[in-house]
This record gives C-alpha cells, structure tokens and sequence, in this order.
C-alpha cells in the first residue's frame, strides 16, 4: 500500500468515495433517506394489492449492487495507480485489517470482498478467528496466481489501462481482473443477502402500519398512551419483542398482530407466531382480551396451518392474495365488531382507494424519521 499520510492509519474506505461508504452503511431510516420516500410509499402499496415484496424491491437491490460494483472499481484503481504492475498489496492490507480489534462495517466488508469472503464464508471457513485469515489470504493468493498463470498459458494476458477521470487511471493486468472479479462476486453476495433481511424487517413495519393507519387507527407511543380506543403501536427496538404490532379497540379488547415475509417452504415459522403471544394485558386499570392475526406472504395449498391457527384462536391472512387488506378489516370485524368502509369497496375501486390512502400514511413516523 501506498503512503498517503504516515501519521494517519490506513484504511480501505480511504481508497472510496464517502458517497459509496454511505451506501455500505445504509440501513433502515438510512436506507429510506438514500432511496427516497416516494419510491416506499410505491412498495408499500404493491405489497398491500397483493405483489411480491421482493419483486418491488429488486430494482434498489440491484442499484445499490451497480453502485457497489463501481466503488469496488474504484478502490482497486486508486490503490493501483502510478505504481508497478498490480500485485498482492491490496490482499495483503486487506488482511492486516482483519486481524485489527476493532473495525466498522464497512472496513470489513471491504476487506472481506477484497479477499473472496463474504460475512458467512469468514463465520464458516475461518470460524471467526483472527489469526485464521492469514493462512487463508496466503492460500488465497496462491490459488489466484495459479489460475492465472494457466489462464495466460493458454489465452495470453490481459493488458490494458482502465480509468474514472483523467486523474484515476491505472494499469491493469491478470490478476487485477481476477482479484476485482472475485470481490464483485462476494460483494453481490453479501448485499443480497444483507438486503433480503433489512427490507423485510423494513417493510414488515411499514405495510403494517401503513395498513392499520388506513384502517383508521391511530399510531402512538406506548409508553404515554393518551387514549386506549382505536390506537395501535409497533414493537420498539430494544424491548421484549411479543408483536409487531398491539391494536387497542375499545371496552378491552384488542389484536396483537405479527407479520412476516414468510413463504409457503416455512409454515412451522408461522404456527411459531401464532402460539407464542400472551392472550390478556393489564392497562389502564382493565384487562383487555386479545386476538391473534399472522399476516404471511403464502400458504401453501395442503398446508394445515390456517386451521392449527384457529385452534389456538389465531388467524392467518396471505399477502399473496391481491386484496388481502380486505382480508384484515374482515378478521377485525369478527373479533372486534369493527366495521370498516374498506369491506364495502368492490376490489376494482379499491385499489385505487388504496392508492390515496397510502399518500397520506405518517411513513416518517412509522419509521422514526423527524418529518
């Protein structure tokens, strides 16, 4: 590695722009201010008419990865510029990184990416040891120069300049394109499945509170709760999670609600959800009765779950079904005695009914933003 300041350590997130390191850290409200609120606000309404979450997301995912893409080459141009042929030094700082006690995030995912790891290959083959991970960079870089040794062998080498501007512009070789090719692959990885879990933990909290705002309760606080009629709050990070959501309706009685983007492969998840949640709570002096509705992405057809449910006095309802909100306002008119003007929509005026009521959904609040 190049010295670019002695007096100040090196690392990896130097070599990238800060727009890209922002990208790395994105997540939750973070992750709404960096993809915007419009574009949400268009998710939450194509999960509440029955599409696919991962569907409506997989253009972000794949935006981000681009983006990611680039910054990689980025990094490898900036540590290879106006130096000799590209050898092993980036490997080398990468793994020196690693073994520091103390890294962000985004260092180590950089320094995983540079050196073919992802977080689960670095739990699995390393087992989460430190000193591991200079046998494995040795082995590594062996591999590497041994693939590209036959590779030349046979086709030549790969020669050529690449460049961003004219002041980050490199000469690239072999193994330069193999190094970077193997980070790109472990980068797409780890996104992907960094995303598939920060937008369901995400969205769950959005379509769900955006459903109830539409159903006409309001979302508070439940440590200063005002009033116990027509509320709702979601479960708050930190507590003893039970829901992801309390309804209070009135005269004691209530919905805890829990939804997941759980596909029809993982019923027992759901059953799971539908047994654990405590029937009664004490507030405000009363006992208030609660009901249970699970809120799934799919059950398959043979599956028993829907009826298991009932017998321990909970409900499912399938977001695959293209109005299932529909769906939620019937279960609470059966346990509550709460009739909504949702049920008396035909399925063709509701989606655009949807569509305004989501315009006007506190998104900021449901998620904690200051808006």
């Amino acid at each position: 590695m190049r010295d670019k300041d002695p007096d100040k350590p090196r690392k990896l997130t130097d070599l990238v722009s800060p727009d890209a390191i922002h990208l790395l850290a994105a997540s939750g409200s973070k992750l709404i201010e960096t993809i915007g609120m419009d574009i949400v606000r268009g998710v939450v309404l194509d999960v509440l008419t029955g599409k696919n979450l991962r569907d409506s997301t997989e253009a972000l995912t794949r935006k981000r990865i681009a983006t990611l893409n680039l910054a990689l080459l980025q990094m490898f141009l900036n540590e290879t510029r106006g130096g000799a042929a590209f050898g092993d030094e980036l490997l080398d700082f990468a793994c020196k990184r690693l073994t520091a006690a103390r890294i962000g995030k985004e260092e180590r995912w950089l320094a995983q990416w540079v050196l073919g790891l992802t977080d689960k290959a670095f739990q699995n083959v390393l087992r989460d040891e430190p000193g591991a991970i200079t046998a494995y960079t040795r082995q590594y870089q062996k591999t590497c120069h041994r693939i590209v040794e036959e590779f030349e062998h046979s086709h030549g080498p790969v020669a050529g300049s690449l460049a961003i501007q004219p002041g980050l512009k490199a000469e690239i070789n072999t193994l330069f394109m193999v190094y970077l090719m193997n980070a790109v692959g472990s980068e797409t990885l780890t996104i992907r499945g960094s995303e598939k879990s920060t937008y369901g933990k995400l969205f769950e909290k959005l379509v769900l509170g955006s459903l109830l705002s539409i159903l006409g309760f309001r979302l508070v606080d439940p440590g200063n709760l005002e009033s116990l009629n027509k509320v709702f709050w979601l479960s708050q990070q930190g507590e003893r999670r039970e829901s992801d959501a309390t309804l209070l309706y009135a005269a004691g009685k209530g919905v805890r609600f829990d939804i997941g983007f759980i596909g029809r492969g993982n019923p027992e998840i759901s059953l799971d959800k539908v047994t654990r949640f405590e029937r009664q709570i004490e507030l405000g002096h009363k006992r208030w009765y609660l009901a249970t509705i699970i809120i799934v992405d799919r059950i398959g057809k043979s599956s028993r779950i829907e009826k298991l449910a009932r017998r321990v006095g909970g409900s499912l309802v399938q977001m695959s079904m293209s109005y299932w909100p529909k769906d939620v306002a019937r279960e609470l008119e059966k346990v509550l005695g709460y009739s909504h003007e949702i049920l008396r929509l035909s399925d063709k005026r509701l989606d655009s009914y949807l569509r305004r009521q989501v315009a006007r959904v506190p998104m900021e609040k449901i998620v904690g933003l200051q808006g």
